[in-house]
Protein backbone atom coordinates (compact mmCIF):
# COMPACT_ATOMS: atom_id res chain seq x y z
CA UNK A 1 0.00 0.00 0.00
CA UNK A 2 1.51 3.37 -1.17
CA UNK A 3 -0.18 6.19 0.54
CA UNK A 4 0.95 10.41 0.14
CA UNK A 5 0.23 13.43 1.42
CA UNK A 6 0.58 16.45 -0.57
CA UNK A 7 2.20 18.13 2.16
CA UNK A 8 5.42 16.80 2.62
CA UNK A 9 7.19 17.45 5.88
CA UNK A 10 11.06 17.52 5.23
CA UNK A 11 12.22 17.89 9.26
CA UNK A 12 11.51 13.61 9.67
CA UNK A 13 13.53 12.97 7.15
CA UNK A 14 16.38 14.89 8.70
CA UNK A 15 15.29 13.35 12.49
CA UNK A 16 15.68 9.82 11.02
CA UNK A 17 19.93 10.76 9.27
CA UNK A 18 20.93 12.09 12.30
CA UNK A 19 20.40 10.86 16.02
CA UNK A 20 19.09 13.96 18.41
CA UNK A 21 17.17 14.16 21.44
CA UNK A 22 12.93 14.93 20.30
CA UNK A 23 12.22 18.12 20.62
CA UNK A 24 8.26 19.37 22.29
CA UNK A 25 6.03 20.14 20.18
CA UNK A 26 5.05 23.21 20.08
CA UNK A 27 1.55 24.49 21.70
CA UNK A 28 -1.17 27.16 20.91
CA UNK A 29 -0.19 28.29 24.79
CA UNK A 30 3.83 28.77 23.43
CA UNK A 31 2.50 31.17 20.80
CA UNK A 32 0.26 32.88 23.05
CA UNK A 33 3.57 33.70 25.19
CA UNK A 34 5.34 34.39 22.01
CA UNK A 35 2.78 36.61 20.76
CA UNK A 36 2.20 38.37 24.35
CA UNK A 37 -1.69 37.66 23.67
CA UNK A 38 -4.08 35.18 25.37
CA UNK A 39 -4.55 31.84 24.42
CA UNK A 40 -7.76 31.91 23.73
CA UNK A 41 -7.38 34.83 20.65
CA UNK A 42 -4.54 31.83 19.08
CA UNK A 43 -7.01 29.56 18.89
CA UNK A 44 -9.86 32.15 17.36
CA UNK A 45 -6.72 32.68 14.60
CA UNK A 46 -5.80 28.96 14.25
CA UNK A 47 -9.25 27.95 13.54
CA UNK A 48 -10.22 30.79 11.23
CA UNK A 49 -12.51 32.22 13.81
CA UNK A 50 -10.64 35.92 14.19
CA UNK A 51 -12.92 38.83 12.47
CA UNK A 52 -15.37 35.85 11.06
CA UNK A 53 -16.78 35.39 14.70
CA UNK A 54 -14.24 36.72 16.92
CA UNK A 55 -13.00 40.47 16.42
CA UNK A 56 -9.38 40.81 16.74
CA UNK A 57 -7.03 43.90 15.52
CA UNK A 58 -5.35 43.54 12.33
CA UNK A 59 -2.10 44.24 14.51
CA UNK A 60 -2.91 41.30 17.12
CA UNK A 61 -3.44 39.16 13.91
CA UNK A 62 -0.52 39.51 12.62
CA UNK A 63 1.50 39.28 15.75
CA UNK A 64 0.29 35.71 16.35
CA UNK A 65 0.71 34.55 12.61
CA UNK A 66 4.42 35.58 13.30
CA UNK A 67 4.68 33.69 16.03
CA UNK A 68 3.23 30.73 14.51
CA UNK A 69 5.87 30.93 11.48
CA UNK A 70 8.99 31.46 13.93
CA UNK A 71 7.79 28.25 16.57
CA UNK A 72 6.32 26.31 13.37
CA UNK A 73 3.60 25.61 15.19
CA UNK A 74 0.83 23.11 13.01
CA UNK A 75 -2.12 22.21 15.12
CA UNK A 76 -3.06 18.56 16.27
CA UNK A 77 -5.01 17.71 12.87
CA UNK A 78 -6.81 14.51 15.31
CA UNK A 79 -7.46 17.14 18.07
CA UNK A 80 -9.13 19.43 15.35
CA UNK A 81 -11.21 16.56 13.68
CA UNK A 82 -12.27 16.19 17.36
CA UNK A 83 -13.59 19.86 17.80
CA UNK A 84 -14.96 20.54 13.98
CA UNK A 85 -17.51 16.69 14.96
CA UNK A 86 -14.81 14.59 13.19
CA UNK A 87 -13.92 17.00 10.21
CA UNK A 88 -10.49 16.82 8.83
CA UNK A 89 -10.39 19.12 5.32
CA UNK A 90 -8.98 15.76 4.08
CA UNK A 91 -9.86 14.16 1.03
CA UNK A 92 -8.28 10.35 0.16
CA UNK A 93 -8.16 9.26 -3.51
CA UNK A 94 -7.11 5.50 -3.95
CA UNK A 95 -5.68 4.59 -7.51
CA UNK A 96 -5.04 1.45 -8.69
CA UNK A 97 -1.53 1.85 -10.38
CA UNK A 98 0.93 4.91 -9.99
CA UNK A 99 3.11 3.58 -13.03
CA UNK A 100 0.06 4.61 -15.80
CA UNK A 101 -0.08 8.99 -16.20
CA UNK A 102 -3.91 8.43 -16.80
CA UNK A 103 -4.52 8.03 -12.98
CA UNK A 104 -1.73 10.64 -12.43
CA UNK A 105 -3.99 13.11 -14.24
CA UNK A 106 -7.20 11.95 -12.01
CA UNK A 107 -5.02 12.88 -8.85
CA UNK A 108 -4.54 16.12 -10.57
CA UNK A 109 -8.06 16.97 -10.90
CA UNK A 110 -8.57 15.69 -7.20
CA UNK A 111 -6.30 17.77 -6.20
CA UNK A 112 -6.55 20.65 -8.11
CA UNK A 113 -10.39 20.95 -7.05
CA UNK A 114 -9.77 19.84 -3.64
CA UNK A 115 -7.41 22.86 -3.02
CA UNK A 116 -9.87 25.53 -4.60
CA UNK A 117 -12.02 24.11 -1.46
CA UNK A 118 -9.27 24.49 1.06
CA UNK A 119 -8.98 20.39 1.27
CA UNK A 120 -5.63 18.23 1.67
CA UNK A 121 -5.17 15.26 -0.56
CA UNK A 122 -4.21 11.65 0.80
CA UNK A 123 -3.48 9.70 -2.07
CA UNK A 124 -3.49 5.73 -2.31
CA UNK A 125 -2.33 3.03 -4.70
CA UNK A 126 -2.73 -0.08 -4.46
CA UNK A 127 -1.27 -2.16 -7.51
CA UNK A 128 -3.44 -3.68 -8.98
CA UNK A 129 -3.58 -6.37 -6.04
CA UNK A 130 -6.53 -7.18 -4.71
CA UNK A 131 -4.89 -7.76 -1.42
CA UNK A 132 -3.47 -4.37 -0.98
CA UNK A 133 -6.99 -3.31 -2.29
CA UNK A 134 -8.86 -4.93 0.83
CA UNK A 135 -6.48 -3.65 3.38
CA UNK A 136 -6.27 -0.43 2.25
CA UNK A 137 -10.25 0.18 2.20
CA UNK A 138 -10.26 -1.22 5.53
CA UNK A 139 -7.48 1.19 6.98
CA UNK A 140 -9.13 3.44 5.13
CA UNK A 141 -12.19 3.10 7.26
CA UNK A 142 -10.76 3.61 10.76
CA UNK A 143 -8.86 6.98 9.04
CA UNK A 144 -10.74 10.51 10.23
CA UNK A 145 -11.02 11.40 6.69
CA UNK A 146 -14.31 13.36 5.65
CA UNK A 147 -15.01 11.88 2.38
CA UNK A 148 -13.18 9.22 -0.39
CA UNK A 149 -12.31 8.88 -3.89
CA UNK A 150 -12.10 5.48 -5.17
CA UNK A 151 -10.88 4.12 -8.22
CA UNK A 152 -11.24 0.04 -7.86
CA UNK A 153 -10.08 -2.90 -9.29
CA UNK A 154 -11.68 -5.72 -7.49
CA UNK A 155 -15.00 -4.14 -6.65
CA UNK A 156 -16.80 -7.73 -6.44
CA UNK A 157 -13.86 -9.27 -3.57
CA UNK A 158 -14.48 -6.13 -1.37
CA UNK A 159 -17.88 -5.75 -1.01
CA UNK A 160 -17.30 -6.03 2.93
CA UNK A 161 -14.84 -3.57 3.00
CA UNK A 162 -17.21 -0.71 1.15
CA UNK A 163 -19.84 -1.86 3.32
CA UNK A 164 -17.70 -0.65 6.29
CA UNK A 165 -16.74 2.43 4.66
CA UNK A 166 -21.22 3.19 3.99
CA UNK A 167 -21.16 2.56 7.43
CA UNK A 168 -18.90 5.44 8.37
CA UNK A 169 -21.34 7.75 6.95
CA UNK A 170 -18.38 9.63 5.21
CA UNK A 171 -19.38 10.77 1.07
CA UNK A 172 -17.41 7.86 -0.90
CA UNK A 173 -17.25 8.66 -4.98
CA UNK A 174 -16.34 5.37 -7.03
CA UNK A 175 -14.73 6.28 -10.63
CA UNK A 176 -15.61 3.77 -13.29
CA UNK A 177 -18.86 1.71 -12.57
CA UNK A 178 -21.00 2.91 -10.50
CA UNK A 179 -21.74 0.39 -7.07
CA UNK A 180 -25.06 0.60 -5.46
CA UNK A 181 -26.28 3.07 -3.16
CA UNK A 182 -22.71 5.25 -3.78
CA UNK A 183 -21.81 8.27 -5.74
CA UNK A 184 -19.93 7.45 -8.81
CA UNK A 185 -18.24 9.07 -11.95
CA UNK A 186 -18.44 7.00 -14.94
CA UNK A 187 -16.92 7.95 -18.41
CA UNK A 188 -19.38 6.81 -21.71
CA UNK A 189 -19.49 5.48 -24.28
CA UNK A 190 -17.00 2.77 -22.41
CA UNK A 191 -15.10 0.07 -23.70
CA UNK A 192 -17.23 -1.94 -25.19
CA UNK A 193 -18.71 0.47 -27.57
CA UNK A 194 -15.10 1.91 -28.83
CA UNK A 195 -14.16 -1.65 -29.46
CA UNK A 196 -16.29 -1.40 -31.58
CA UNK A 197 -15.72 1.82 -32.93
CA UNK A 198 -11.83 1.16 -33.26
CA UNK A 199 -12.69 -2.66 -34.83
CA UNK A 200 -14.90 -0.53 -37.33
CA UNK A 201 -11.98 1.97 -38.24
CA UNK A 202 -9.40 -0.53 -38.64
CA UNK A 203 -12.06 -2.88 -41.14
CA UNK A 204 -12.58 -0.05 -42.99
CA UNK A 205 -8.95 1.17 -43.55
CA UNK A 206 -8.85 -3.05 -44.92
CA UNK A 207 -6.81 -4.49 -41.81
CA UNK A 208 -8.25 -8.59 -40.82
CA UNK A 209 -5.47 -9.59 -38.79
CA UNK A 210 -5.51 -7.14 -35.80
CA UNK A 211 -3.96 -8.04 -32.74
CA UNK A 212 -4.44 -7.27 -29.09
CA UNK A 213 -2.29 -6.35 -26.38
CA UNK A 214 -3.95 -7.70 -23.22
CA UNK A 215 -2.02 -5.78 -20.50
CA UNK A 216 -2.97 -6.75 -17.19
CA UNK A 217 -1.57 -8.05 -13.73
CA UNK A 218 -3.79 -9.83 -13.34
CA UNK A 219 -6.19 -11.28 -16.11
CA UNK A 220 -8.96 -11.70 -14.14
CA UNK A 221 -9.56 -7.78 -13.08
CA UNK A 222 -11.40 -6.71 -16.66
CA UNK A 223 -12.59 -9.93 -18.99
CA UNK A 224 -14.69 -7.39 -20.32
CA UNK A 225 -12.38 -5.72 -22.02
CA UNK A 226 -11.06 -8.98 -24.35
CA UNK A 227 -14.88 -9.78 -24.83
CA UNK A 228 -15.59 -6.69 -26.08
CA UNK A 229 -12.72 -7.46 -28.67
CA UNK A 230 -14.21 -11.09 -29.34
CA UNK A 231 -17.10 -9.60 -30.10
CA UNK A 232 -16.25 -6.76 -32.25
CA UNK A 233 -14.63 -9.22 -34.51
CA UNK A 234 -17.39 -11.22 -34.30
CA UNK A 235 -19.18 -8.31 -35.63
CA UNK A 236 -17.18 -8.03 -38.96
CA UNK A 237 -17.36 -11.63 -39.59
CA UNK A 238 -13.51 -12.19 -38.26
CA UNK A 239 -12.08 -15.30 -36.93
CA UNK A 240 -10.98 -15.02 -33.24
CA UNK A 241 -7.03 -15.94 -33.17
CA UNK A 242 -5.80 -16.52 -29.62
CA UNK A 243 -2.32 -16.12 -31.05
CA UNK A 244 -3.26 -12.49 -31.97
CA UNK A 245 -3.93 -11.98 -28.12
CA UNK A 246 -1.45 -11.20 -26.10
CA UNK A 247 -2.04 -11.11 -22.25
CA UNK A 248 0.82 -9.20 -20.81
CA UNK A 249 1.79 -7.10 -17.88
CA UNK A 250 0.67 -3.61 -17.20
CA UNK A 251 3.82 -1.72 -17.54
CA UNK A 252 6.12 -0.08 -20.66
CA UNK A 253 8.31 -3.04 -20.97
CA UNK A 254 5.77 -5.83 -20.98
CA UNK A 255 3.58 -3.49 -23.93
CA UNK A 256 7.32 -3.64 -25.79
CA UNK A 257 7.42 -7.07 -25.57
CA UNK A 258 4.06 -7.90 -26.61
CA UNK A 259 4.47 -6.31 -29.80
CA UNK A 260 7.90 -8.59 -30.32
CA UNK A 261 6.12 -11.43 -29.92
CA UNK A 262 2.82 -10.59 -31.71
CA UNK A 263 4.92 -9.39 -34.51
CA UNK A 264 6.87 -12.78 -34.61
CA UNK A 265 2.99 -14.92 -35.78
CA UNK A 266 2.97 -15.77 -39.44
CA UNK A 267 1.44 -14.24 -41.46
CA UNK A 268 1.74 -10.94 -39.16
CA UNK A 269 -1.19 -8.89 -37.73
CA UNK A 270 -1.21 -5.64 -39.79
CA UNK A 271 -2.58 -3.72 -36.62
CA UNK A 272 -2.53 -3.89 -33.24
CA UNK A 273 -4.65 -2.39 -30.41
CA UNK A 274 -3.34 -2.16 -26.90
CA UNK A 275 -5.29 -1.78 -24.18
CA UNK A 276 -4.21 1.99 -22.81
CA UNK A 277 -1.94 4.40 -24.44
CA UNK A 278 1.18 3.31 -21.64
CA UNK A 279 1.51 -0.22 -23.02
CA UNK A 280 1.04 1.53 -26.83
CA UNK A 281 4.02 3.29 -26.69
CA UNK A 282 6.33 0.42 -25.43
CA UNK A 283 4.67 -1.48 -28.51
CA UNK A 284 5.85 1.16 -30.69
CA UNK A 285 9.60 1.03 -29.65
CA UNK A 286 9.45 -2.76 -31.10
CA UNK A 287 8.18 -2.25 -34.57
CA UNK A 288 10.40 0.25 -35.03
CA UNK A 289 12.45 -1.90 -33.94
CA UNK A 290 12.13 -4.75 -36.19
CA UNK A 291 12.15 -2.10 -39.13
CA UNK A 292 8.47 -1.37 -39.07
CA UNK A 293 7.46 2.01 -39.83
CA UNK A 294 3.44 3.09 -38.43
CA UNK A 295 1.35 3.22 -40.22
CA UNK A 296 2.34 2.12 -43.53
CA UNK A 297 3.66 -1.26 -42.61
CA UNK A 298 1.26 -1.57 -38.75
CA UNK A 299 -1.14 0.58 -37.48
CA UNK A 300 -1.45 1.00 -33.70
CA UNK A 301 -4.42 2.20 -31.23
CA UNK A 302 -4.49 3.25 -27.59
CA UNK A 303 -6.79 3.75 -25.03
CA UNK A 304 -6.80 7.00 -22.02
CA UNK A 305 -5.29 10.01 -24.87
CA UNK A 306 -2.70 10.39 -22.10
CA UNK A 307 -0.66 13.89 -22.47
CA UNK A 308 2.12 12.28 -24.43
CA UNK A 309 -0.33 10.12 -27.09
CA UNK A 310 -0.44 13.46 -29.19
CA UNK A 311 3.71 14.22 -29.05
CA UNK A 312 4.61 10.60 -30.13
CA UNK A 313 5.85 9.94 -33.67
CA UNK A 314 3.32 9.51 -35.53
CA UNK A 315 0.83 10.93 -33.17
CA UNK A 316 -1.12 7.90 -31.31
CA UNK A 317 -4.49 7.34 -32.77
CA UNK A 318 -7.01 6.99 -28.93
CA UNK A 319 -9.63 6.87 -27.14
CA UNK A 320 -9.95 10.45 -25.29
CA UNK A 321 -10.60 10.29 -21.50
CA UNK A 322 -10.71 13.59 -19.67
CA UNK A 323 -8.77 11.88 -16.62
CA UNK A 324 -8.75 15.51 -15.14
CA UNK A 325 -12.49 16.24 -15.88
CA UNK A 326 -13.26 12.97 -13.86
CA UNK A 327 -10.90 14.25 -10.45
CA UNK A 328 -12.54 17.43 -10.48
CA UNK A 329 -16.44 15.90 -11.03
CA UNK A 330 -15.43 13.28 -7.94
CA UNK A 331 -14.38 16.25 -5.40
CA UNK A 332 -17.54 18.41 -6.23
CA UNK A 333 -19.84 15.20 -5.49
CA UNK A 334 -17.98 14.46 -2.33
CA UNK A 335 -18.51 18.49 -1.65
CA UNK A 336 -21.73 18.61 -2.51
CA UNK A 337 -22.57 15.20 -0.51
CA UNK A 338 -21.33 16.95 2.93
CA UNK A 339 -23.21 19.70 2.56
CA UNK A 340 -26.31 17.71 1.84
CA UNK A 341 -25.63 13.98 3.32
CA UNK A 342 -29.17 12.88 2.22
CA UNK A 343 -29.04 13.74 -0.94
CA UNK A 344 -30.33 11.23 -4.05
CA UNK A 345 -27.34 8.95 -5.00
CA UNK A 346 -25.49 11.35 -8.42
CA UNK A 347 -23.95 9.12 -11.05
CA UNK A 348 -22.03 12.05 -13.27
CA UNK A 349 -21.16 10.73 -16.86
CA UNK A 350 -17.83 12.28 -18.51
CA UNK A 351 -18.04 11.66 -22.50
CA UNK A 352 -15.41 9.55 -24.30
CA UNK A 353 -14.57 9.95 -28.45
CA UNK A 354 -12.32 7.68 -30.37
CA UNK A 355 -9.57 10.47 -31.79
CA UNK A 356 -8.16 9.52 -34.83
CA UNK A 357 -4.59 10.54 -35.39
CA UNK A 358 -1.37 9.53 -37.42
CA UNK A 359 -0.58 5.89 -36.31
CA UNK A 360 -3.68 4.29 -38.33
CA UNK A 361 -3.68 4.09 -41.82
CA UNK A 362 -4.98 2.19 -44.87
CA UNK A 363 -3.45 -1.46 -45.36
CA UNK A 364 -0.69 -1.56 -47.96
CA UNK A 365 -1.42 -4.05 -51.08
CA UNK A 366 1.36 -6.55 -51.20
Amino acid sequence: MLFLLTRVNTLSLVHQQVPCMPTKRPTQADVARAAGVSRATVSYVVNGLANSQVSISRTTYQRVQAAITELEYHPDARAQSLRSGGATNTIGLLLPDMHNPFYWKIASGVEQEAQNAGFDLLLFSTSLNAEREEHTLRALARRQIDGLILNLTFPGRISEALKLLARRHNPVVILGKPVPNLDAVEVKPGYQEHAHEIMAHLFALGHRRIGFIYGLVNQEIDAGRLNAYREALQMFGLPMDETLVDRCGATLADGYRAAHRLLACKPRPTALISLNDLLAIGALRAIHEQGFTVPRDLSIVGFDNIDMAAYLHPPLTTVHYDANAVGHEAVKLILARLKEPERPVQVIQIPTHLMLRASTGPVLES
